[in-house]
């Protein structure tokens, strides 16, 4: 398992990981409701993804298995987590726990203090148990009536 930055040539392939994981890994959430879905799955295009990995304060993460794309995750420099998807195909094999242990130290590593993420219902008992904890109040997006603010202290790794 290789994790890296993504680069712009990553944006299909990524994007393609997103929107298989929200529609075939989320469905506690968005309960096979074709709204709340295509709200959710609105913005996960390739040119949104490009112009993500394109963010000069933002780090998108990607993890490659055999040269296949299974994982990606981005990270402001501030510690916010905007995305950790894995794969169908690798789920619960410890691609979201090292993929997320990569976004932390990265943020951990550009001066963040804590990160910060929305988790959804599929996620919320994941975050917990890598030491994340709720922070306020459901937030109900795209129509949802989970998602839970979560943060999680990190040490000072910046150099």
């Amino acid at each position: 398992m290789e994790i890296r930055d993504a680069v712009a040539g990553d944006a299909n392939e990524a994007c393609a990981v997103l929107r298989r994981s929200i529609v075939e890994l989320c469905a506690a959430d968005h309960e096979n409701d074709l709204e709340i879905l295509a709200r959710w799955l609105d913005n996960k295009t390739p040119d949104n993804v490009a112009a993500w990995i394109a963010r000069p304060d933002a780090s998108m993460l990607v993890t490659v298995e055999g040269g296949t794309m299974v994982a990606v995750g981005m990270v402001t420099d501030g510690g916010d987590i905007l995305l950790n998807y894995v794969s169908p195909d690798a789920r619960f094999r410890g691609v979201s726990r090292t993929l997320l242990a990569a976004l932390e130290t990265r943020a951990a590593g550009r001066g963040a203090g804590e990160c910060r993420l929305e988790s959804t219902e599929t996620a919320h008992r994941f975050y917990c148990a890598n030491g994340y904890v709720e922070a306020g109040p459901p937030t109900g997006k795209f129509g949802m009536s989970s998602g839970y603010r979560m943060t999680k202290s990190l040490p000072s790794l910046r150099v």
